[in-house]
């Protein structure tokens, strides 16, 4: 399913699954002003489509004591196919690595990484990071306060904030 196939009956469909993914198919055919079996077959058709491409639990890292949230920066000593695909196997084979990025610019890799502490982080650099084969440059920012996370994507005609413009200094 294409972005053009999808009516405003989707759209609603899936902002409000992305809002709350645990709503009854009764509730969301509610939501949508739709009767529930034909907002099952949409919700179905969507899932189908792969526009709907799973369903999750959003936990809470500080509750679980994932207190550090860092940003790495890597690159490999050459970006061939096979320094690519060596290194993209291995860090998708770890837990804390959140999100893995091939990147323009400076660095390859860009990995957003969330482990306990410090000396955490420590071992995962050291003893792994490093040992993988062609990474030349590890660069490391850590996240000192999340000003925002979401989760769900903007959908067309979405309602869209005003523009605002940058509250300016009295002198």
């Amino acid at each position: 399913m294409l972005l053009k196939e999808l009516d405003p009956v989707d759209l609603k469909i899936l902002a409000r699954l992305q809002d709350n993914a645990r709503l009854s198919n009764v509730e969301l055919a509610q939501a949508v002003h739709l009767s529930p079996s034909p907002c099952l077959n949409r919700v179905r058709n969507l899932e189908q489509s792969g526009i709907i491409s799973r369903y999750v639990t959003l936990l809470d890292p500080l509750g679980l004591g994932l207190k550090v949230s860092v940003f790495i920066s890597v690159t490999l000593e050459k970006q061939v196919e096979s320094a690519l695909e060596v290194f993209e196997r291995e860090i998708k084979a770890r837990p804390e690595v959140m999100e893995c990025y091939l990147m323009t610019g400076d660095a390859d890799y860009l990995l957003r990484v969330v482990v306990p502490d410090v000396q955490a982080l420590e071992r995962f650099i050291l003893d792994f990071l490093t040992r993988i084969p062609g990474v030349g440059n590890i660069r490391s920012s850590f996240a000192l306060k999340q000003v925002k996370y979401q989760t769900a994507l903007p959908l067309p005609g979405s309602p869209k904030p005003p523009i605002k413009s940058p509250a300016r200094r009295r002198k």
